[in-house]
């Protein structure tokens, strides 16, 4: 698989303060390199806070680094003229953890699924919503779900639509942004068989940007580590990660509820039983292991 993003060298600096303090410079990315080839889903975990997101705005085109660059297919995005631009915005598209947040609630589910359609193709309202239908049904929605508006919706309901969206100007990249943290844990299971569903059918190469493992494990081709505003470590699995020993994928192991209830865990300990991983963790162990 040849490269299709990416990022070399990128750092990102904010400034912190208000009126009454001097602002202090706040160096959320130190350098990162990352690398997504065609049709490969990359999981980037990290805890809270250590530029997973921020690194997401910036392959997004969202925000321009202070140094390093993003390629595009070998082009650098923030060099390229407004046409190119605009090419690169269509074919890398976004779905944000925030879904009510990230829809319009005065727009039905049809047009939000039609912006992507008329902005970046030109078709007209009734064209675009036309075309939005099939695409909400293939994410589980019926084509009538397309006159509904968004407080008609459950969250799991209203994330696949702006899947749907995301999907709508048939790009070759989708970066997730904790697109699954907001909902319970049935719901993201459904939610993420859709995404790996859509991912064999159209060749998708993903980023997925989460603070959870079971929600990578078993889904990514890579899960790249973040920590202290870098990518500290890259292995093909969940389960090499962990074995890496790494101080903050240790971290994160423990903040992973446990498989069993505490007496359970109890009870196997002093029957000598290792404590097993969750499940969704264990399912990237038991993959790892074949």
């Amino acid at each position: 698989m040849t490269s299709l993003i990416s990022a070399k060298g990128v750092h990102r600096l904010y400034r912190r303060g208000g009126f009454f303090r001097k602002a202090e410079p706040l160096h959320v990315l130190r350098g990162v390199d990352l690398e997504i080839r065609e049709g490969e889903a990359v999981g980037l975990v990290g805890r809270s806070g250590c530029g997973k997101s921020t690194l997401g705005r910036v392959v997004l085109g969202l925000e321009r680094p202070d140094e390093g660059t993003v390629l595009y297919d070998g082009r650098d995005v923030f060099a390229a003229d407004g046409e190119r631009f605009k090419e690169y915005r269509r074919n890398v598209q976004v779905v944000f953890q925030n879904v009510q947040g990230a829809v319009n609630p005065r727009m039905t589910a049809g047009e939000i699924v039609a912006e992507p359609l008329r902005n970046f193709l030109g078709l007209s309202k009734k064209e675009a919503v036309e075309r939005s239908r099939p695409l909400l049904e293939q994410v589980g929605l019926k084509s009538s779900d397309a006159d509904k508006f968004p407080a008609h919706f459950s969250g799991g309901e209203l994330q696949r639509v702006c899947i749907a969206r995301a999907l709508a100007p048939e790009p070759k990249a989708v970066v997730f942004d904790e697109a699954v943290s907001s909902l319970d844990m049935l719901v993201q299971a459904r939610v993420l068989d859709l995404i790996r569903k859509i991912r064999d059918e159209r060749g998708l190469a993903c980023l997925f940007i989460s603070h959870d493992l079971r929600v990578v494990a078993g889904l990514c081709d890579e899960v790249a580590l973040m920590a202290d505003g870098v990518i500290a470590a890259r292995e093909r699995s969940v389960a090499a990660l962990a074995a890496s020993g790494h101080p903050a994928i240790k971290r994160l192991l423990e903040s992973v509820p446990p498989s069993r209830p505490l007496h359970c865990r109890e009870r196997a300990a002093t029957d000598g039983e290792p404590e097993a991983l969750p499940v969704h963790v264990a399912a990237g162990v038991s993959q790892a292991a074949m």
